[in-house]
């Protein structure tokens, strides 16, 4: 029998515990892990901090994958979930505690892989939270994670961390605390029942070979609207991180503008994405459920995004700058609040819940490798104003490839 948990329960853990990892993360990888960088070594710091993306990137992506495919088979008295989530947020805290006593290079990347796989054992369990819901309410828990939780994270604790730039190894301490907290406040308030009497389904007896693991992936014929799914969440997070990923240097170098401009810049698109993003959250979900609607607004979410990377194209000024911010955030707010919600759609395994929505997100992390790759070989050989047509391209065929999807009708 489907565990079903209530809203009242989920939502409000579906908000604490996406914004308390993700805070950290961003914190940690956007600022301090640069700025101890920059401290130990600063002549390398270019190559290096490309170098801790790309490990953190392969780490993430394989303990992504096991901790979904290890929830999915567990049977404990916490659940299936919440022993992984724990184990993972135990794992974040003292792998941070350790980043923070780094005085060389080595033991800062060895302590920062532990964390990426802490963190993962975290993200993949927590999300299939959402699929502990009543069907006519994944809209609203799907919306309260990716929505509102999403932008607390990305936004909301950057301006917390900012206030540790002169204390980065005190930051390191900080966020891993809160990580921890955070991560169990929400599993005590989902309070996961036991499901040690859950019977093992064929599939998930198998063992974790790689002949085995590629036999979980279905055929094309069979998983199709989830590959296309894929697919388009590929192509959206291009269109998006080849933005924002060069936002300060499209901001200086394309737009001209100076240092004080530049600032208050990024805190306008910022502030804008923010409040849009907290708006999206309680609002999408609820609706996509009240509407029956779905794939339409996805597909919608990602041609905003298109719109926005053009209009500072066309507008290289304060008009395209916050029009950007608009786009950007109705795009994002929408994508955030419904993607995971249209995957559990598509999912074409229901007993491989946590491993097919850990694959499924690895479209965060890949893409946040490919966009500035691709964005540096546009930029290189077209110059900034190309960067934006790419964004619209790939956000344009991730919005086409989702209307494609079958079994979810509008």
């Amino acid at each position: 029998m489907k565990t079903i948990i209530p809203l009242k329960r989920l939502v409000p853990a579906l908000i604490i515990g996406p914004a308390t990892w993700l805070g950290p993360y961003i914190a940690a990888a956007s600022l301090f892990i640069p700025g101890l960088i920059q401290q130990l070594d600063p002549k390398h710091k270019v190559e290096l901090l490309a170098l801790f993306s790309v490990c953190a990137m392969i780490v993430g992506s394989v303990s992504n994958i096991t901790a979904g495919y290890l929830s999915d088979r567990t049977r404990s008295r916490f659940g299936k979930r919440a022993p992984w989530i724990m184990c993972g947020a135990i794992t974040f805290m003292t792998a941070m505690g350790v980043a923070s006593t780094s005085n060389t290079i080595p033991f800062l990347l060895i302590s920062w892989v532990l964390a990426q796989i802490g963190l993962n054992f975290i993200v993949a369990p927590m999300v299939a939270w959402i699929d502990f819901t009543c069907p006519e309410g994944r809209g609203t828990a799907s919306s309260a994670y990716g929505g509102i939780g999403f932008a607390l994270g990305n936004n909301g604790f950057t301006i917390i961390a900012a206030m540790f730039l002169n204390q980065i190894r005190l930051g390191f301490i900080t966020f891993g605390i809160i990580t921890f907290i955070g991560t169990l406040i929400a599993v005590l308030i989902v309070r996961e029942p036991s499901n040690i009497d859950e019977p093992i389904e064929k599939n998930q007896k198998k063992s974790l070979s790689l002949k085995d693991s590629l036999k979980i992936f279905p055929t094309w014929k069979k998983g199709r609207d989830y590959y296309l799914a894929f697919i388009a969440k590929l192509s959206q997070g291009v269109g998006n991180f080849a933005v924002t990923g060069y936002l300060l240097y499209i901001i200086t170098d394309f737009m001209h503008k100076n240092n004080t401009d530049t600032q208050s810049s990024i805190q306008l698109i910022n502030g804008i994405m923010f409040a849009l993003g907290i708006v999206m959250g309680f609002t999408v979900g609820p609706l996509a459920d009240k509407l029956k609607l779905l794939k339409i607004p996805v597909a919608l979410s990602t041609i905003f995004l298109g719109i926005g990377a053009l209009s500072m194209y066309l507008f290289p000024n304060t008009i395209g700058i916050v029009t950007y911010g608009i786009m950007a955030g109705l795009g994002m707010g929408i994508w955030n609040s419904l993607d995971n919600f249209l995957n559990l759609e598509v999912i074409p395994d229901k007993n491989q819940v946590a491993f097919f929505l850990g694959i499924y997100n690895l479209g965060n992390t890949l893409t946040q490798a490919i966009a500035p790759v691709i964005a540096a070989l546009v930029i290189s050989q077209f110059g900034f104003s190309a960067i934006f047509i790419v964004s619209f391209i790939f956000s344009m065929v991730g919005g086409i490839l989702i209307l494609f999807i079958k079994s979810v009708k509008k």
